[in-house]
């Protein structure tokens, strides 16, 4: 993988990260936060996915690695909404 293929795979992680935060209301952070969303998203969109035998629906290919994209929004919908959960449940408590 070269540089451009990597430089497209981080545009497209934080594009998805940036769809997913836009989603759930979490307005916290820069691109560097949502470029990590979105590779979070995708380990755990991908897992959910294999784990419910639900096919690959929109694959972005940056050389020889593949990004799914929509498992990507998906896996950082729930990371995000499972971060809101334990943020709102410490503000209460503290």
């Amino acid at each position: 993988m070269g540089f451009l293929d990597f430089l497209a795979l981080l545009i497209v992680a934080g594009l998805c990260g940036a769809i997913a935060q836009a989603i759930s209301g979490y307005d916290r952070g820069g691109c560097l936060l949502s470029i990590g969303v979105g590779f979070l998203g995708a380990l755990i969109g991908t897992w959910l996915a294999e784990a419910l035998n639900l096919p690959e629906l929109f694959v972005f290919s940056a050389g020889n690695v593949q990004f799914p994209v929509v498992w990507s929004i998906v896996g950082a919908s729930v990371f995000i909404f499972v971060i809101s959960i334990i943020s709102s449940r410490r503000k209460r408590g503290a």
